[in-house]
């Protein structure tokens, strides 16, 4: 099989392949071998990432992985022992209504009567080759008779959740309500995404899929065969949003929860944690704490466990206690108060029934972490409390009046001091170290020269999905001659990932980032760096290094 290693900056390792059948086959192959230490497996159209805690699994043991993976389907391929299948035993029936809004457009692109369209997609044996652009969102593919449809040239801004539609050689539903450019040919009411479900899209990679004619919806996916286990899907009203799936659910009945009030929310206020893993290849990235430093230092100096859910502040905010507990605030640099009077910041404090907690604006970073003894408590989204802006993940963000209540989420006592407190937001040029990115060769050599040459600046086209940069002397990074039109099917991205569009503008996706892209990526941020672009401010400046 012919197949390219590259590096995805210095925690995940990209494979680039011939076809979306040799994807559909390497990932069957790496999910029945799959090592302790790799977090996912993102398939996408040609290329294929794997995700890994390089303290558990180092990236030299995972090319050895993906290596041999390779080797063992190149050897069956020459053997005619046949391909790897891929899918799994679930088969989803979906019905659909085919009145869409471009299905003459089909008809008069393809030459094929509208009947007959319907026909070929309903009896076509459908698999989901891989995931992306929302949660929930599969990209269909067909062994069958098919065809390929161009996307529409203007995209729709708003595509209704529960569109079927046509783009390329792929079929789709869109589980959300949103932007989109396929070509619409019919409409549902299944629901694909549940995330509070044990099987959270209904439409994940491998899954075989089945469109139904019908002139009625029932609202209902019909499995196959009623005893697999996975065919089914459970309403959200079904899941045990009890102690058991809160943080701090090891705590004993009764415990005490202190609580506070929003009085302001500020800007924006939301509830994160650590993140979450394993969620890539059904549309979910990592979110979490932009400043995860930030986060595990305040959760330490609570004495709390390092992933306790915390709350993050952009700019400032007023927070009323309800009862007694400790807090630190960690992150941004700016005036903070208690009753009024001055506080520290990365210091355990103590709040007694109606402490009056105010950040005011940031005058060094942008985002304060607030971290309260015990962990906030809110419900589990994919085994994270954190809140996802980009694919609308997880609790709301808080508003004025919302009461915040607490968990259990304890270590040990308040410590009498932590020894990594001695750190302030830089105000000034920052350096950040990058791998190379697997298309940096997609750039002239000028314009990687220039990548790390030029001093960035921070755009305000900038939030917790991605941070847009610019050259003050409008330097903008061009492609190779021989790529200058080339267009990259989507592939897998991770924060950190360092985008280029056609402006020549590099745009760095963070937390809340897309799990897939379709910008080649000239560099990676280093993991340890990452938490550098919470507290990067409009106008700030960024040179890029190369990491050692």
């Amino acid at each position: 099989m012919i197949a390219t290693i590259r590096l995805l900056g210095d925690r995940a390792l990209l494979v680039d392949l011939a076809d979306l059948g040799s994807v559909l086959a390497l990932r069957a192959a790496l999910t029945g071998t799959r090592p302790a230490g790799v977090l996912d497996i993102v398939p996408a159209a040609r290329t294929l990432a794997v995700m890994v805690d390089p303290a558990r699994l180092p990236l030299d043991s995972a090319r050895t992985w993906l290596e041999h993976a390779l080797d063992e389907i190149a050897a069956e391929r020459g053997s005619d022992a046949g391909a790897r299948d891929a899918g799994d035993e679930t088969t989803v029936v979906i019905d659909v209504v085919y009145d869409g809004d471009d299905l003459a457009e089909v008809e008069g692109l393809t030459g094929i009567p509208a009947a007959e369209i319907v026909r070929r997609h309903t009896e076509a044996a459908w698999r989901v080759a891989f995931g992306g652009f929302a949660p929930g969102f599969g990209y269909l593919v067909t062994d069958d008779d098919w065809f390929e449809v161009p996307r529409r040239a203007a995209p729709r801004t708003v595509v209704p959740e529960g569109a079927v539609g046509l783009a390329g050689p792929f079929s789709g539903v869109y589980p959300r309500q949103g932007p989109g450019g396929w070509r619409l040919i019919g409409r549902t009411d299944v629901p694909l995404w549940r995330p509070t479900d044990a099987r959270p899209a209904l439409l994940a990679p491998g899954t075989r899929v089945r469109f139904r004619a019908v002139e009625e919806l029932s609202g209902t996916a019909r499995p196959e065969s009623d005893s697999s286990p996975d065919a089914s899907v459970r309403s959200s009203a079904d899941a045990d949003l009890g102690a058991e799936t809160q943080p701090g659910a090891q705590a004993e009945a009764g415990a005490e929860t202190p609580s506070l009030t929003v009085v302001s929310a500020g800007m924006l206020l939301l509830i994160e944690d650590l993140g979450r893993t394993g969620s890539a290849s059904i549309g979910a990235g990592r979110s979490g704490a932009l400043d995860r430093g930030a986060l595990r230092l305040g959760n330490r100096l609570v004495g709390n466990v390092e992933a306790a859910a915390g709350l993050e502040v952009a700019f400032g905010a007023r927070l009323r206690f309800e009862r007694s507990t400790w807090f630190a605030v960690t992150g941004a640099r700016g005036r903070l108060t208690l009753n009024g009077h001055p506080i520290e910041p990365d210091a355990a404090l103590p709040a007694a029934p109606g402490d009056l907690l105010e950040l005011g604006a940031a005058e060094h970073g942008l985002r304060y972490v607030v971290a309260l003894r015990g962990g906030v408590r809110a419900p589990l989204t994919l085994d994270s409390a954190s809140t996802d802006v980009g694919a609308r993940i997880g609790p709301d963000p808080l508003r004025d009046g919302d009461s915040i209540a607490l968990g259990t989420d304890t270590a040990g006592g308040i410590p009498a001091v932590d020894a990594l407190t001695v750190w302030s937001p830089p105000d000034d040029e920052v350096d950040v170290h990058v791998v190379p990115g697997p298309r940096q060769d997609w750039f002239d050599a000028a314009s990687v020269a220039d990548f790390y040459d030029v001093a960035w600046e921070v755009t305000q086209a900038s939030n917790r999905v991605g941070m847009r940069l610019r050259s003050r002397d409008g330097v903008v990074l061009r492609r190779a001659s021989t790529l200058a039109a080339a267009e990259l099917p989507s592939e897998p991205m991770v924060p950190g990932a360092i985008q280029v569009p056609p402006s020549g503008e590099p745009t760095v996706l963070l937390a809340d980032g897309p799990v897939t892209g379709g910008y080649p990526v000239i560099a990676v941020v280093a993991d340890a760096d990452l938490d550098l672009f919470a507290q990067l401010r409009p106008d700030q400046r960024v040179r890029f290094r190369h990491a050692r």
